[in-house]
């Protein structure tokens, strides 16, 4: 709670409504950025553990590292460029769902795109090349005719 109230009285008032910290105006940033890594880090210590977010996916012998923007095929790191990397790291997190091509296009070079969906088919067959052991019977990116694209399990 920020106030410009310094009445003990009213710093007892706004804690017991709830506000976790009491600061009174004027106040230094630094002061403020001192509190708040402090609620920060009991917030932490609480919980017990730092919260990890999910920055790898492996299925099979693919490696998806999404901090570090790298993938690894049978152990082996292969050069993929951006919107390669975009797409294939939205299929393999949203495995076994069938995206049509439109979709792609547009969740991965976005609506302002100016551009051709014949974009998503060039760039599927290129993540197979570099994914798949023979991209002829792809075991990771299906084709579902008719409807699109699908991660497989």
């Amino acid at each position: 709670m920020v106030s410009a109230k310094k009445e003990d009285i009213d710093k007892i008032r706004g804690l017991g409504l709830g506000a976790d910290d009491y600061i009174i105006k004027p106040f230094s940033p630094g002061e403020l950025v001192a509190r708040v890594k402090a609620h920060l880090s009991r917030y932490e210590r609480l919980l017990g553990h730092r919260e990890v977010k999910n920055e790898e996916i492996r299925i099979r012998g693919l490696q998806i590292d999404k901090g570090a923007r790298r993938v690894f095929v049978n152990g082996k790191e292969v050069a993929f460029t951006t919107k390669e990397f975009d797409l294939l790291t939205f299929l393999a997190t949203n495995p076994n769902r069938v995206f049509s091509k439109d979709h792609l296009f547009e969740q991965i070079w976005g609506m302002d795109s100016m551009g051709d969906i014949s974009t998503v088919t060039v760039h599927i067959r290129k993540l197979r090349e570099k994914i798949e052991l023979d991209p002829s019977k792809p075991q990771y990116i299906d084709t579902i005719w008719g409807a699109g694209y699908r991660f497989m399990l």
